[in-house]
């Protein structure tokens, strides 16, 4: 409940303060990822402190997208090796590896096209938008 008023807080103040901007230093960074960190651990998730973070950076669009990918790879690719080797993944479904890497594939290209429609602008607020929505129905469902 207390990571749902966060998001909804900090994404309506940067919604409504358009020019309001962290700077992408070494210590923002740290904080961010930390939080991003913990949220992940605690919570399974620590997409949407990520997605706060690089957007108070006003990094460009695809700088942002490439640099939350990549950070989801790392985290997934774990993520996997410590479900595997605590049986939560059966041999038996493996098949849906090659599938699911097309699908991927396939899903960054239809993305990257949408991407290069949208601007710096409309992407950003897309970003905070969904933010604050899961902020509100992360505090909606524990009321």
């Amino acid at each position: 409940m207390y990571l749902g008023f966060f998001l909804i807080i900090i994404s309506s103040l940067f919604l409504i303060f358009k020019k309001l901007k962290v700077f992408p230093k070494t210590k923002n960074a740290i904080i961010g990822g930390a939080l991003s960190g913990l949220s992940a651990g605690l919570l399974g998730t620590g997409g949407a402190i990520r997605g706060i973070t690089l957007t108070t950076f006003k990094i460009d669009k695809n700088k942002f997208v490439a640099t939350s990918a990549i950070i989801d790879l790392g985290v997934d690719f774990t993520r996997t090796i410590v479900y595997y080797f605590n049986g939560y993944m059966h041999k038996h479904n493996f098949y849906l590896i090659p599938i699911l890497i097309v699908v991927s594939i396939v899903g960054t290209w239809i993305g990257k096209k949408i991407l290069d429609k949208v601007s710096q602008e409309q992407f950003r607020n897309f970003v905070l938008l969904l933010i604050l929505i899961i902020g509100i129905i992360s505090v909606a469902s524990t009321i």
